[in-house]
């Protein structure tokens, strides 16, 4: 493998650390459950497509062409991290519900 194509793959994975790195401040840093979602659930993301990026690279440099059968786990994670941000803080305000905490109401439906 290239030396620069070792050097993009180590940059981009840097990158990746760095941006988990500001997530967990951000879990650390944030007072409420539901402001704590916001920095792991998107800075994941985001960390998830730039190991995604990298792996092509490192994939495709190894191989004969482009590689690009890691796209298949991103679109997983594409599709599952925001369902389970989402089922999580359904459930976290269903508990505050039950405990009687000031939250706001249910939607209802119109008639």
């Amino acid at each position: 493998m290239p030396p620069l194509n070792e050097i993009v793959v180590a940059v981009l994975l840097l990158g990746s650390g760095v941006v988990v790195l500001v997530a967990a401040l951000g879990l650390w840093r944030l007072p409420d459950f539901f402001l704590r979602m916001h920095a792991p659930a998107l800075a994941s993301t985001l960390a998830a497509w730039v190991v995604t990026l990298a792996s092509i690279i490192h994939f495709s440099a190894r191989g004969q062409g482009l590689s690009l059968h890691v796209w298949l786990i991103i679109i997983v994670l594409a599709i599952t991290a925001p369902v389970t941000t989402l089922v999580l803080a359904r459930a976290a305000l269903f508990r505050r519900r039950q405990a009687g905490d000031a939250v706001p109401p249910p939607l209802r439906p119109r008639d």
